[in-house]
């Protein structure tokens, strides 16, 4: 992992309080009328300039900021107007790379009469500068070889652009006055949240079980050694009480564990304000309402736009954003985001998703040091072991995150009512998930790689990262309405998402327009109300190794019951064989081994060059509504191939092409023996053959791999099904004919 960025948030020199009438902008100022009605008065071509600049700034156009607030800041006037342009400015030349002109700035608001700046001016410059000289230092010694270019992450916020895209946003009103909703029964959720900490019990139980009982039994086999007593005693009862003491601890835990590995960092109000007046409101509202204390707030140096509560009570819960959302997000979107976090607070919900996270979050980030050390010794024998380790810690963090999988996604359907319900705003957090999708996005093609950041907090995200690889880097090619039609029309779409850690956005979006057409509103997304035909044959051949599951439980009833009708009719004497019933799991093996036979040929049809859809088909064919991963599109997509490089990609978990119609996840199985893998060619130019499938998350199963140069890789998708269903018959066999 690379160095924390620090914040230093940006102060908030007070400036008059616009408001909107008609299409002019209109300032209060002076005393109030006799009346009571503020005094309305014509902004200056300054102040003018200076919304116009913070505008350009908060949409991640800084260049245009910076055209708008230089003239602001270089004027004699050294009032408000002139010092917010100049901390402004500070921000926008780090971002854009300009950081000789970020400090002389620095050191000019050093001499602000604005206590506050000052503070702010002199931390920025000395992160400036110590950023500048490590920058120098490593180019003088890498001779020249590296040098710092516009658009990297440098100064004290971070880099926070969001991609040049066209959409046009509806800006649906929100409600003035609303009526509450029918309120939701909380016993679904408590069930929710106990059955997941009963699963995490067991899944813990039945691991430590496992390894104790294998350290005894190689003890056991070795001579002058003797099993340890204490591992044949039952560890349930120290198992609950280190849950117990995980879960009392979590608000703690995760503060010092995100600040240790991501940087995390207190935020204020006052810090908090300049970027949305309304989130103040809410949160003193909403807190007061409910009699809680005010929530610690936290912020984290990233770009990608997350925001995320944890704790175990309301009076120990911390709402975290990051600084990539308060950049690229408007207020009254921030408003309702907090509004959802806020909703998560007191539910068992979030009291369980803490527990994961505490208990997960240093599982993953073994996964990530043992990367990073064995890139660090390639080509040598600790490669080998780093590796083993690496892969093991990744796919024990899989095992426990998947636990907690149902109760991720049925969460934020609840906590997305209670922010439309009190912010009154559905359509502002429907804007605010379409733009955390194309910010998340957005970094991730920057980065060209999914950040450790990401991965290891994505329960906790309002959308989960790999709904954002397609969904946000379409964004402006097809409108979010075509897009989203397969999650909304779709009438097998929620099969699909059973391994995903959220709910499908399009649906999350549908109960948001019909809480907002509740209260006669126009709605942000107008998503189709028509339903559309699948072949419920297609949807058959998909789940068919699945099916077999049951068929073969019948399979082994009509079995049971033909030996126990031959045994009757003293025809076969077979009872003592089949009376227990232990034969039973090798027809459940037999009837899934049948299902994925059944179904290799459709999943993986021959790929034909005529009819091999290219990268300008990419768009047409992600918005068909009735498409089903088993309806195979033969696809040859030409882009850069994005991922982590070496051995934090060892299992080609994070492999993601950008083409030039947007980033779609790849599923690479490895082949034995194979010289070259994906993972060493990040960041090239690739050619990607194989078969587009239409899901939850869309993906590609690949065929071939292949560089401008000719060099290949093939993913033997087919072979590995076929072997997959040859072991499961002949262990299912071996069960049937041995029991």
């Amino acid at each position: 992992m690379g160095r924390k960025n620090k914040i230093y948030p940006i102060p908030n020199p007070q400036s008059p309080i616009t408001q909107y009438q008609g299409n002019a902008l209109l300032y209060q100022c002076g005393s109030p009328r006799t009346d009571g009605s503020a005094k309305i008065c014509m902004p200056s071509p300054a102040e003018l300039s200076l919304e116009a600049g913070l505008v350009a700034f908060k949409q991640g156009n800084y260049q245009a900021a910076i055209t708008k607030l230089e003239p602001i800041a270089n004027s004699q006037n050294q009032g408000s107007t002139s010092l917010r342009a100049q901390v402004f400015l500070v921000t926008a030349y780090a971002r854009t790379g300009q950081v000789s002109k970020a400090i002389a700035l620095c050191k000019n608001l050093i001499n602000s009469d604005h206590a506050q700046i000052q503070d702010w001016a002199t931390r920025a410059l000395e992160d400036l500068q110590q950023r500048q000289k490590r920058r120098q230092q490593r180019a003088a010694k890498n001779n020249g070889s590296h040098h710092t270019t516009p658009g990297q992450i440098v100064g004290s916020v971070g880099k926070t652009k969001l991609p040049p895209v066209n959409i046009y946003w509806r800006q649906a009103r929100r409600a003035k006055v609303w009526q509450p909703l029918q309120k939701l029964q909380p016993i679904p959720h408590i069930l929710l949240a106990m059955g997941t900490f009963v699963a995490i019990f067991w899944v813990w139980r039945e691991i430590i079980k496992f390894v104790l009982g294998s350290i005894n039994n190689i003890l056991d086999k070795l001579p002058h050694l003797e099993p340890v007593q204490l591992f044949y005693n039952d560890p349930s009862l120290l198992i609950l009480i280190l849950l117990f003491v995980f879960l009392a601890s979590s608000p703690w835990s995760l503060d010092w564990l995100l600040a240790k590995f991501y940087g995390q960092q207190p935020l204020t109000k006052e810090t908090l304000h300049p970027y949305s007046r309304e989130t103040a409101r809410v949160i003193q509202r909403v807190c007061q309402q409910r009699h809680w204390p005010t929530p610690q707030l936290r912020i984290l140096p990233t770009a990608a736009p997350i925001i995320f509560a944890y704790g175990n009570l309301p009076r120990t819960a911390r709402i975290t954003i990051s600084q990539g959302l308060l950049a690229q997000l408007a207020d009254d979107e921030i408003a309702a985001l907090y509004a959802m976090t806020l909703g998560q607070i007191g539910q068992w919900d979030l009291l369980v998703m803490s527990l994961m996270v505490v208990i997960t979050l240093p599982i993953y980030r073994a996964y990530q040091q043992a990367s990073e050390w064995g890139n660090e010794y390639q080509k040598t024998f600790w490669c080998w072991p780093a590796t083993i380790l690496a892969s093991l810690a990744y796919g024990f963090w899989c095992l426990l995150t998947g636990i907690a999988l149902f109760n991720s996604r049925y969460r934020h359907y609840y906590s997305d009512r209670i922010a439309a319900e009190i912010t009154g705003n559905p359509n502002g957090l429907i804007r605010a998930l379409l733009k955390i999708a194309i910010g998340i996005a957005s970094d991730i093609a920057q980065q060209e790689r999914t950040s450790w950041l990401l991965e290891s907090l994505n329960l906790l995200l309002p959308i989960s990262y790999q709904q954002s690889l397609s969904l946000g880097s379409i964004a402006g090619t097809i409108p979010f309405e075509s897009f989203l039609m397969w999650e909304k029309v779709n009438p097998y779409a929620q099969w699909f998402t059973i391994n995903n850690s959220h709910p499908l956005v399009g649906d999350r979006i549908e109960r948001l327009c019909q809480i907002a057409r509740h209260w006669h509103l126009e709605t942000e997304l107008h998503l189709s109300q028509q339903s559309t035909q699948v072949k419920s044959k297609s949807f058959l051949l998909q789940i068919a190794p699945w099916l077999g599951i049951p068929l073969g439980f019948l399979l082994a009833g009509l079995l049971w019951l033909t030996w126990q009708t031959g045994y009757a009719l003293h025809l076969l004497n077979l009872k003592w064989i089949y009376d227990d019933w232990s034969f039973v799991p090798g027809c459940l093996l037999i009837g899934f081994s049948v299902g994925t036979f059944i179904r290799i040929n459709s999943l993986f049809p021959d790929i034909q060059p005529l009819t091999v859809q290219t990268d300008e088909q990419l768009p047409k064919l992600l918005i068909d509504p009735s498409s089903l991963p088993i309806d195979s599109t033969s696809v040859r997509l030409v882009g850069k191939l994005l991922g982590r490089p070496g051995i934090a990609n060892c299992i080609a978990q994070d492999l993601i092409l950008q083409s030039s119609s947007g980033l779609v996840k790849l599923n690479h199985i490895p082949w034995l023996g194979q010289s070259v893998n994906p993972q060493d060619w990040i960041g090239r130019q690739i050619t990607v053959t194989g078969w587009l499938r239409r899901g939850a998350t869309p993906w590609i199963d690949i065929q071939t791999l292949e560089t401008q140069s000719g060099k290949t890789i093939n993913s033997p998708h087919p072979i590995w099904s076929i072997v997959l269903a040859v072991a499961t018959l002949t262990l299912g066999a071996r069960i049937l004919l041995t029991s």
